[in-house]
């Protein structure tokens, strides 16, 4: 809002006060009161949708892009289980405002669908908050206001999706169906609470599957690998799949109870584990495996213990299933850290409903499903590996460059871009010198894998170049090869008064808020800065907005204070809020979301698409 608006505004709420209830006069002129000039009421229409009709008296006429509704819970009463949707706000008609600039105006009556995002339920008593401006042709302008309109909701069918805007087609702040953008962890959210349970195991266990190829993830193939190629020449396909599904099992278990705990503490476990002296701990492990593969030195139990167990290993084969099950565990904790919108799902049943059966068992099977993959590679491991002689040799040090790979994807979450460089340099010339040395150029597969080395020492090379240089990028390490892409710039706060600050602010200057939650070991944080920030049409459809950014690395009192405010368990988390400073809580983005996608719904969750001519 600039100072000239500001003084209009000003003038115009003490004439109001100085006139009175009965009319506000400018010179000769007389206004009506606002409550006369624009009247406002409310039908429910089912029950999920509100008609809002609104009456504009000749003369006078209300600003579109200050149109807004939120719903309240009636005095005493508990918190609302249903939110405000987008509503179908028809197109008004251009203005030259001598204020506002270029605006859309309404000289005449509409009317305004308002959808409603609820659980299936009874009736219940809500005020419909309408917030609205508006002038006189004859040059008053009335401050903004909120209406309060008392309304009641009916029961709903049943249905499991009864009163939920549907699941596809992004509307504009304009027209449209009226149904709203409603995001994917509300929709798990009303399945896993009313849908049928066997239709919700399948559901996450599928939607893990999906999950497993995610990068949070994907750095457990090598851990298992590693694992079943540790076996030795020995493994057989039984033991393989036996230790697979202990790994499984104990990734799984620990994804539900570290869950339902964090569910229920209102804070997200696996944040604990994010702590440097920990990534550095279980990176210094990946080392050591990786240097036992290589053959420097073997791992092995005390010969005291070896003597007391050897009956115990001598009638199971599988001695080794609870150290399995413990790296299973620890990779749930300290690998798979990103927040996904079926894991946000889940958390916030428990979290709001305390129904820890039915959001419990869809983290197990979502954690099932995510460790499918894993179930499939690790026994096929043990029927593919070599049985014998020194080409098992040669796999026990590529699994060891891939545990090198693991503890450099671990570790660069926790240095400067600069020196993750470095890191990735150890597993790169590893490898180079391990294709180079151990393979033999006698066959076409020969020369390539010769070859492979070569292209390896290179990229190698070209990552210690960069460390010199000033390079940030693994992909592209020479500074100078790198494109020139411009990415958003945020505002850093760290506290909720600060968030509180800058909502104020952005709404007195009628500007909408964007909120990105990072950590600095969230991988997927990361990939919405390389990925869907630098993209152009985001950039546009966030051009207005304010963009404020809460780095939760630490953990701390602020952050968990932070979260807590908005029942986040996590990043990356994105929340939005309206011009007038209503939080868009249908809104939230959970997860990485391409950028192609992500800009519809930044653009509709900030009026960038009704700004619009």
């Amino acid at each position: 809002m600039n100072i000239k608006t500001f003084y209009v505004l000003a003038i115009s709420l003490v004439l109001g006060v100085l006139a009175g209830p009965g009319r506000a006069q400018l010179g000769e002129s007389e206004f009506l009161p606002p409550t006369e000039a624009f009247r406002v009421s409310a039908v429910v229409s089912g029950a999920d949708q509100v008609r809002v009709e609104f009456f504009v008296t000749s003369g006078y006429y209300l600003y579109r892009h200050r149109l807004n509704f939120a719903l309240e819970s009636t005095e005493g009463a508990a918190p609302l289980p249903a939110t405000v949707g987008t509503p179908a706000i028809p197109e008004g008609e251009w203005k030259e405002d001598e204020f506002f600039g270029r605006q859309q105006v309404f000289h005449e009556g509409f009317m305004v669908s308002v959808p409603i995002s609820r659980a299936p339920g009874g009736a219940f008593p809500a005020t419909l908050v309408v917030g609205l401006q508006g002038c006189a042709d004859a040059g008053l302008c009335y401050p903004p206001e909120k209406r309060r309109l008392r309304i009641e909701l009916p029961a709903t069918q049943g249905s499991a999706t009864a009163g939920a805007p549907p699941a596809t087609g992004l509307t504009s702040g304009g027209g449209g169906s009226g149904g709203g953008f409603v995001s994917e962890q509300d929709r798990l959210a009303v399945l896993i609470k009313d849908g049928s349970l066997p239709l919700v195991l399948a559901t996450f266990f599928g939607l893990g599957l999906l999950l497993a190829f995610t990068p949070c993830v994907l750095p457990m193939v090598p851990i298992l690998s590693g694992i079943i190629a540790g076996q030795g020449s020995n493994v057989t396909t039984a033991r393989a799949f036996s230790l697979s599904l202990t790994y499984v099992l104990g990734m799984a278990v620990m994804n539900t109870l570290a869950g339902v705990a964090a569910a229920a503490a209102g804070q997200q476990i696996q944040a604990m584990f994010q702590q440097p002296w920990i990534i550095v701990l279980f990176a210094l492990l990946f080392v050591a495996l990786a240097l036992s593969m290589f053959g420097l030195f073997t791992l092995q139990l005390p010969s005291a213990l070896q003597t007391r167990l050897s009956d115990v290993s001598n009638r199971q084969r599988a001695g080794t299933f609870g150290g399995v099950a413990v790296m299973g565990a620890l990779s749930a904790l300290i690998v798979t850290a990103c927040v996904a919108p079926p894991l946000f799902a889940a958390l916030a049943v428990i979290a709001q409903t305390g129904d820890v059966v039915r959001g419990g068992s869809a983290l197990f099977a979502m954690s099932l499903g995510m460790g499918a993959p894993l179930l499939v590679i690790g026994t096929s491991a043990g029927r593919l590996l070599p049985k014998a002689g020194a080409w098992m040799d040669t796999v026990k040090k590529f699994f060891g460059v891939l545990m090198l790979a693991v503890a450099a994807w671990m570790l660069e979450r926790i240095v400067a871009e600069r020196w993750a460089l470095l890191l990735w340099a150890v597993p790169a010339l590893a490898g180079a010198w391990l294709l180079w040395h151990e393979i033999r150029p006698r066959s076409l597969l020969g020369w390539m894998g010769r070859l492979a080395g070569v292209a390896l020492g290179v990229y190698g090379l070209l990552l210690l170049a960069g460390v010199a240089l000033g390079g940030r990028s693994v992909l592209a390490p020479i500074p100078q090869w790198q494109a020139e892409v411009r990415s958003l710039e945020f505002r850093k706060i760290k506290t909720v008064a600060d968030l509180d600050r800058e909502v104020a602010a952005a709404a007195a200057a009628g500007r909408p808020v964007m909120l990105d939650f990072y950590a600095d070991w969230c991988v997927s944080c990361k990939e919405m800065e390389r990925y869907t920030f630098t993209d152009a049409a985001v950039q546009q459809a966030l051009a207005n907005a304010v963009l404020l950014k809460a780095d939760v690395t630490a953990n701390d009192a602020d952050d968990q204070a932070l979260l807590q405010r908005f029942g986040i368990f996590g990043p990356p988390t994105i929340a939005f809020w309206q011009a007038d400073g209503a939080e868009q809580k249908n809104y939230r983005v959970v997860g990485f979301m391409p950028a192609a996608e992500f800009a519809k719904v930044a653009a509709e969750a900030t009026g960038a698409q009704a700004r619009k001519p």
